[in-house]
């Protein structure tokens, strides 16, 4: 099972956008795949048409209660979705109070190895003890970051962060809400990035379809999967499994062929 965390400290980059069609596209493929909305706004939840609030949800995060008893399907074969709620706002308290907190939401997702391909984890804006598990967590961290001195600005806070930790959790950033016909998103997708990760090829434009996922309640991939916003999201998806590698069905490994 691989753990693949959409995560940015700054809000309104295309973040969760990105966790629900990455996690659509990589259950079309075969792939068991689970989307923890870690976000107390709950727009993967939304997105998916799953009511967000999870009972139990305080016993799950103290480690009392298994996160498959609350693991909702969706309407996508091989896609379930761990809703958020908005408790979730103390995650951090929860965490702190556990022993090695740091490693707690690892130790949540180890049992689910036998049941998914993939765990996309849809992680709220900040830097703070959740972030930490995430980071400690994820094997690949995708970072969606739009092409502005701001934004660029977040990226070098959070690789700055992870350095400091000695987090060595691989870094894949992409350009994220990208106009072209903006001077500055293309000298800054022209110009070299920071060393510290990788800036991957594939870029998300900014695009009407994206913005009416929370009409349709939708991915793109799904109603409009001949779209340039869909294309793109393919595109990035396919890049991602070269990457973070081994995003084959466990079903393939185990076959004798």
């Amino acid at each position: 099972m691989k753990i693949l965390g959409v995560y940015n400290i700054k809000g309104g980059v295309g973040k969760t956008a990105t966790a629900v069609n990455i996690a659509h596209l990589a259950a079309s493929s075969g792939l068991r795949t689970l989307i923890w909305d870690l976000d107390p706004q709950a727009a993967a939840t939304f997105y998916l048409r799953v009511k967000p609030k999870v009972k139990g949800s305080m016993k799950m995060l103290r480690g009392k209660r298994d996160l498959d008893e609350v693991i909702k399907g969706s309407d996508y074969p091989n896609l379930d979705l761990l809703p958020a709620d908005f408790s979730y706002r103390n995650m951090d308290l929860l965490l702190g109070e556990s022993k090695k907190p740091a490693l707690q939401l690892l130790k949540l997702l180890r049992p689910l190895s036998q049941h998914y391909d993939l765990v996309v984890l849809d992680c709220p804006p900040s830097i703070s003890l959740v972030s930490e598990n995430i980071f400690r967590a994820a094997d690949a961290l995708l970072l969606p970051t739009i092409p502005t001195t701001l934004s660029l600005r977040t990226m070098e806070q959070l690789l700055d962060f992870m350095q400091g930790h000695g987090l060595e959790t691989p870094v894949y950033a992409f350009y994220s809400m990208v106009d072209r016909r903006k001077r500055l998103h293309l000298d800054i997708i022209s110009s070299p990035a920071d060393p510290r990760c990788k800036v991957l090829e594939s870029t998300i434009p900014y695009a009407t379809e994206v913005e009416r996922m929370g009409l349709e309640r939708r991915p793109v991939t799904d109603y409009a999967p001949r779209s340039t916003a869909a294309r793109a999201y393919q595109a990035l998806w396919d890049e991602v499994k070269v990457r973070v590698g081994g995003l084959r069905p466990l079903s393939d490994f185990n076959s004798p062929f």
